[in-house]
């Protein structure tokens, strides 16, 4: 099962105990995976995600006491009916404000009605909703990723305004006829899982990015200390092709006698670091006084060069 479908597994499990916050999370439900049949005038539940159709059904009973329930497959022909009882459904259709303002059409691509969504509990039951039918996350293994696919700009805008209430930062892109809610920061999508009650896949993506995370450090400082090594290893090749022409073409005996000194530890310790050679000279010396000595030698070689 990919980490996407564990995420909406664990949602479809959530039920809040409050009715208004039931009520929102069967208003997502309806908003993003309902329709409507017979001239616009009845509602339909079209998905193949049975989680969708599971939170349907749980919420239908708990809210409306409704279990007359038809579902209908989406690669079926024809719509059918999700509450066969008119008075069910009219039930339904009042709380959840979802007729158009002539009273007489299901209206479903259109943003919820605020009413629904007053309390910060309620937005989170609506995520929830939302999560289920359009949302879906990459695998936090490749990268993260995760977004809502929605059918218009308005139900985007306020998706994206009510992610917003919870200070998470998402962003709104058009992929051909649909308008989709995304994230793309680790930390965000972590906090929205917290948001939508998904603790479970919380704990798995946050032990998922410890680890990426550690793994990274891990490659970063040892490509760093690769590139010191690299750099020690090139500039000491550098300063002993100096010292050895400056024995050569000047003599080591008309050098003074600190800088003879320097030149010969060098070569006696063609690997060590700037610290190991000054310990080696007599007296010891610093870092920053055996790279003096050693550019001083430089310089003498670079005159001979010229």
């Amino acid at each position: 099962m990919s980490f996407s479908a564990t995420v909406k597994e664990e949602l479809a499990a959530q039920i809040s105990s409050a009715r208004h916050c039931q009520l929102a999370e069967l208003a997502a439900l309806f908003h993003f995976a309902g329709g409507a049949c017979e001239n616009g005038a009845h509602l339909t539940l079209e998905t193949e995600n049975e989680a969708v159709a599971r939170k349907c059904f749980t919420l239908l009973k708990k809210t409306f006491n409704i279990e007359n329930v038809v579902m209908q497959n989406k690669t079926m022909q024809g719509r059918t009916r999700l509450l066969p009882d008119d008075a069910a459904e009219h039930k339904v259709i009042q709380a959840l404000h979802l007729m158009d303002g002539t009273g007489s059409k299901v209206a479903l691509n259109v943003p919820v009605n605020v009413l629904l969504i007053k309390n910060s509990c309620c937005l989170r039951a609506y995520l929830r909703g939302a999560f289920l039918c359009v949302g879906s996350m990459s695998d936090p293994e490749k990268g993260y990723h995760l977004e809502f696919v929605c059918s218009n700009r308005e139900q985007a805008r306020q998706l994206q305004s009510i992610i917003q209430e919870f200070q998470i930062e998402s962003k709104i892109i058009k992929r051909k006829k649909y308008d989709v809610v995304y994230l793309k920061e680790g930390a965000g999508i972590v906090d929205l899982l917290n948001v939508m009650e998904a603790h479970v896949s919380l704990m798995k993506l946050e032990n998922l990015r410890i680890v990426k995370e550690m793994r990274n450090s891990i490659n970063r400082r040892v490509n760093c200390e690769t590139a010191n090594i690299s750099k020690t290893v090139v500039a000491a090749s550098k300063q002993i092709e100096d010292i050895i022409l400056v024995r050569d073409r000047y003599g080591f005996e008309n050098l003074p006698d600190n800088l003879r000194q320097m030149a010969e530890i060098r070569l006696e310790f063609p690997e060590a670091a700037l610290k190991e050679l000054g310990e080696h000279l007599d007296p010891p010396v610093g870092k920053s006084g055996v790279n003096h000595r050693l550019r001083r030698l430089s310089e003498i070689a670079d005159r001979i060069r010229l």
